[in-house]
């Protein structure tokens, strides 16, 4: 496992991150997560994330099971916060309040005294910035978490956070988004804007949820146990737009390129991604413990020049590089 700087900051992860989520609704078996969190301390990596909403508590939890003796500073932990994880009105959001009450579930589910890095997960309108500033930096202060992230924040945002947390006196290093192979829209200025302010980037969604492991194949059923036939997944928006015919034809014509290279086509995907600039570190979620295996097989794989434009060549008119290129879902 190979490990990078995180933005602007002395935080070293791995270069792969074992992502928790789940659906925030519905049955989360907590020993099977905890069995892949153990899979991924067994294949290198230190860097894990997760968020309050994730299971609705159940991934911190079964994180926190699964991480119980292992030596806390052997392991990072990301957690998130803003979205809505109760009823109340001030159950949501980047509020004094809901922040505050929010880092202490957060560190109990998970069994520890601090975060390394704690996540404003969604730009908060209706609470002014300084207010959210403020309350981080006193978390920084009273050494509940090390460092602040954020995820999908807009390079507006983004421009307006970073002097604002500096002069708070906590340290904003890094930006979580959608990014793959095949989503490229972070790429037309969020990621320019992270580089110029000294904030990492983190990938998630960068196997388009199985789509770019190549095990959807044009014309074919899906597998069975597979997130496509999943009502809460599989079925949303974000996936279906990348289940046409259109796209899976363009995936299978990887395989070859990845063979050559002798990994898998998720794999391909997974240092494609370690190729971009900016990248700190990519999320990587599984169904199954050997996923995760195969996802750390991917640290340290180099891509030549060559493979990158062949990369491109194949994917070319499925790449979503702006809004007008997103895909039509199938049956939408």
């Amino acid at each position: 496992m190979r490990f990078r700087r995180l933005g602007n900051s002395g935080l070293q992860i791995s270069e792969i991150i074992h992502g928790t989520m789940r659906h925030p609704a519905g049955a989360v078996d907590e020993a099977e997560l905890a069995h892949h969190a153990r899979a991924a301390l067994d294949a290198g990596v230190t860097t894990f994330d997760t968020a309050d909403i994730y299971g609705m508590h159940a991934c911190e939890r079964s994180l926190g099971k699964a991480l119980d003796g292992v030596p806390r500073d052997t392991v990072e932990l990301i957690s998130k916060v803003s979205m809505p994880v109760s009823l109340s009105p001030n159950g949501q959001g980047l509020s004094r309040k809901h922040i505050m009450e929010s880092i202490d579930g957060s560190l109990r589910r998970l069994g520890t005294d601090h975060l390394d890095v704690y996540v404003a997960h969604r730009y908060d309108y209706a609470t002014p910035l300084e207010e959210t500033m403020r309350a981080f930096a006193d978390l920084t202060r009273a050494g509940k978490i090390l460092y602040m992230g954020c995820s999908e924040w807009r390079p507006e945002e983004l421009r307006r956070a970073v002097p604002l947390a500096r002069e708070y006196g906590v340290q904003l290093i890094a930006n979580m988004m959608r990014y793959s192979m095949l989503w490229r829209l972070p790429e037309q200025e969020t990621i320019g804007v992270c580089q110029e302010l000294g904030l990492g980037v983190v990938p998630y969604f960068g196997l388009e949820q199985g789509v770019l492991t190549g095990k959807y194949r044009p014309g074919e059923p899906y597998p069975d146990g597979s997130r496509a036939h999943d009502a809460r997944g599989g079925r949303a928006v974000l996936m279906r737009q990348m289940l046409n015919e259109d796209v899976l034809s363009r995936v299978a014509g990887l395989g070859p390129v990845a063979g050559e290279l002798g990994i898998t086509t998720g794999q391909l995907a997974t240092a494609w991604l370690l190729s971009r600039p900016g990248v700190c570190g990519v999320t990587v979620g599984a169904t199954r413990p050997e996923h995760l295996e195969q996802s750390a097989a991917a640290s340290g794989v180099a891509l030549e020049p060559r493979v990158l434009e062949r990369i491109d060549e194949i994917l070319g008119p499925v790449v979503v590089r702006t809004e007008a290129d997103l895909p039509r879902a199938e049956g939408a």
